[in-house]
This record gives C-alpha cells, structure tokens and sequence, in this order.
C-alpha cells in the first residue's frame, strides 16, 4: 500500500495513494502509537492533479546515518564507522516532492545524497530494540541534500545539512516492501549520478532502528535516513534532481538559487 500527505484546501491531510487518485484519511496511516497501520478512510476521493505533495509525515525528527555503505565511505575518505554515525536534521528542513531545493548563498558545493528512508509507525524506545522491525510503518526515497564545503569545514554536519530544502522525501511511503536489496538511482537532469543497491550497506534498516532505540525514542511519522551510495555529485541552480528506489517510485525536485 502506497500512503502520503498533501496540501488541499489550504491543510495537511494524510492520503492512501491509489494510481491517479488519493483517498483521504482520517488521520495518520500508522494509527495510534501502539497500533500500527490503523489508516481510517474518509471516502473523499481526489485527482492527483488537484493536490500538492507534502513531505510524507509529520516528523518530531530525522535521524540521519552517515557512511552506511562502503564504497561511500571510500569515496570521501573516511574510515568504516564500527558503530553507525548518527546525526540529526531538522524537521523545518523537510522538502516534497516536486518543491524546490533552495541553494544558500553561505555555500559554493551543494550535493545530492540519495537514501532509502524509513517511516516509523510505533513507538520505540530504549528496552524495546526487540519490536524493530514492527515499529517499521514504510519506506520512501529520501535525498540528502548537502552543503559538502561547509560539512568539511565545520567537521560535524548540522549546518551543511540544515538548511530549509535540504531534506527531500517522498512521493510516498511503501508498506508492502523487503528494504534489504534494493536498487537505489539518482539522476540529475536525466543523467545517472549513483546507482546502488541498499544490499550494500554496512547495517541493515532493522539494525539500525534497533540501534537508534537504544539511544532516542523514535515516535510514530519520524524519519530514518540510512546513508548514501557513492556517486554523490554537485547541484546547480537549474537542474533537476531525481531519486529512484524499486517498489517505491521516484522523488522529484528541481533546484534553485536562494533568493
């Protein structure tokens, strides 16, 4: 089942997406914290071509994982976390699909980062890494938008991937998914930039939430990004940039300068 959220007369509202239509829900896909996939139906039913796309939930947080596949890692020239490398964006970063990517002035290299993300649907917290995989509401594309020459000057990342735009998600979430051997593609103005498979990453989605319970309590709508396949590459204003997963769909967004 494919589930979003989109603007339509002028409010947020949570949708199952059924080819060109969406059907309204009432509420969250994932229901109550502690009841996974409760999706109450309105029965209003509407054309894709009259809603706005709104990033997929309404997230507390997005944890990030950084250099979770090897030849990423290698690409920048860092050492193999032995533990995952977490670090946080914040929500006022998220971006839709088919919204644009605003480049700051502050930087001179921003780049694309394609990740699969993860959609939490429970609860999860400290005690509980045991319901890892049933906190797990989905799955969306994910572009981990970055200002490369301010993360290497400032060493940690919060500024270089900050900034409003800089967290790319959807179209969609994708319920009915195995996420541990997917091909994963980015595209910049129809170009292939990174071509992957989440078969490569060092730690497995369901490790990884087992991993971040242990030290945050994961809500229901948070998002877990889990790091990028090499191939990351340059945005200039005027492009357009792409995120392809399998069984998902594709992430859209074009790129402007800050103005």
């Amino acid at each position: 089942m494919k589930y979003g959220r989109i603007i339509w007369q002028g409010a947020f509202h949570y949708v199952r997406s059924e080819g060109e239509e969406v059907v309204l829900l009432a509420g969250p896909p994932w229901g109550a914290a502690d009841c996974v996939g409760q999706a109450q139906e309105t029965g209003t039913r509407l054309a894709v071509s009259e809603v706005v796309w709104a990033p997929v939930s309404d997230a507390s947080k997005v944890v990030a994982v950084g250099l979770n596949y090897r030849k990423h890692a290698e690409e920048m020239g860092k050492s193999i976390p032995l533990e995952p490398l977490v670090f946080l964006k914040p929500a006022s970063s998220l971006n839709a699909h088919q919204q644009t990517i605003k480049l700051p002035p502050e930087s001179q290299q921003v780049e694309h980062e394609a990740e699969l993300a993860l959609v939490i649907g429970k609860r999860i917290g400290r005690g509980q890494e045991g319901e890892a995989t049933h906190s797990l509401f989905g799955y969306t594309c994910f572009n981990d938008v970055t200002a490369r020459d301010l993360q290497r000057k400032d060493v940690q990342y919060t500024r270089a991937k900050g900034f409003d735009t800089f967290s790319c998600v959807g179209p969609w979430i994708e319920t009915d998914l195995n996420p541990n051997r997917l091909s994963l593609i980015c595209r910049v103005n129809g170009k292939v930039r990174q071509n992957g498979n989440t078969s490569d990453m060092i730690i497995d989605p369901v490790s990884l939430v087992a991993s971040l319970a242990r030290m945050m309590t994961l809500m229901p709508g948070d998002l877990v990004i889990t790091g990028t396949p090499s191939g990351v590459g340059r945005l200039e204003a005027g492009d357009t940039v792409e995120v392809e997963i399998e069984g998902i769909g594709t992430l859209r967004n074009g790129v402007e300068d800050w103005t």
